[in-house]
């Protein structure tokens, strides 16, 4: 009761900032926490949005784990391609970032533009799509081929054997987004007098720069950053399915979000589906708590 009085009088004593905040958080609340609290209850039911939703309590989750197969394939697909392109995405961004933040400020906006430009493209699937043709006129199979690297033409966005590499490989021509102009505008924001003081203090050379005053004066941007690249690289989908099709072969490039799709908008056994999201939920919560605590650590 004491506690609760305290915060009530917290509250009293700062209601202007609380009024100004009541906006954001009444939009936050609607759009945001009560989808996810219905999703987590409807996940304990079966539901095809047809019929009131019967309780089944764990039936979902046991369904997942023990029954569905393509699941599994899916959940294996989807941490393969996460610990593949998250660290990979964003180590790359924050050392493009760092690179590109030392020019001349024309040349810096023009790369920043060069490298943000196909995150934003509307047909780079049409391009990647030729460029892994599956015929002697693609240009991979035609280099290889006129090379005689390879005795016929690779099926790259068909076989089971190539097509995630290639998934992965266009995701991460992709992955210079939002993270990337974060950096950016983070690395513009380091008062240079901090490395004058550490030049001072005894820093030497500009990695010493980097990992005590750069990454430590960033760590808002960082943790941006890494929020991002683990909410992309865990709801990676439509990626895979521009290039891979729907379903692909053999579940190859399958991946959580595209088994949610599946249940959620092609057989609305909205239930089923929403007890798939609840775990890429929680699976997501978990890993951006790890990355937090790394982020902590930087500079010590």
């Amino acid at each position: 009761m004491g506690r609760l009085q305290s915060t009530l009088s917290e509250i009293k004593r700062h209601k202007t900032a609380y009024l100004f905040l009541a906006p954001f958080m009444l939009i936050f609340t609607t759009f945001t926490i009560i989808p996810v609290l219905m999703s987590i209850a409807l996940s304990f039911t079966y539901y095809n949005m047809l019929e009131p939703p019967t309780w089944v309590g764990w039936q979902n989750y046991i369904r997942l784990f023990l029954v569905d197969d393509v699941f599994l394939i899916a959940v294996k697909n989807t941490f393969l391609f996460a610990a593949i392109t998250g660290p990979l995405s964003y180590i790359a961004c924050l050392l493009f970032a760092w690179m590109i933040n030392e020019l001349r400020p024309k040349m810096r906006a023009f790369l920043t533009l060069v490298f943000y430009a196909p995150s934003i493209s509307g047909n780079v699937f049409l391009i990647w799509t030729i460029i892994f043709s599956g015929d002697s006129y693609g240009y991979v199979n035609g280099f290889l081929l006129k090379w005689g690297l390879i005795p016929e033409p690779i099926q790259w966005l068909s076989d089971p054997r190539f097509m995630m590499p290639v998934v992965i490989l266009v995701v991460l021509w992709l992955s210079l987004g939002t993270s990337f102009l974060v950096f950016i505008a983070g690395l513009q924001g380091i008062d240079r007098s901090l490395y004058e003081a550490g030049a001072i203090d005894g820093l030497r050379n500009r990695w010493q720069e980097l990992w005590y005053i750069t990454l430590p004066a960033m760590r808002p941007q960082l943790m941006f950053g890494a929020v991002m690249s683990i909410t992309q690289s865990f709801a990676v989908s439509y990626q895979a399915i521009a290039l891979t099709g729907f379903p692909s072969t053999d579940y190859a490039a399958h991946t959580i979000v595209t088994h949610l799709i599946d249940y959620g908008n092609i057989r609305f056994e909205m239930g089923y589906a929403t007890a798939i999201a609840t775990i890429l939920f929680l699976t997501m919560m978990f890993t951006q708590r790890i990355v937090q605590r790394l982020l902590s650590k930087i500079g010590q």
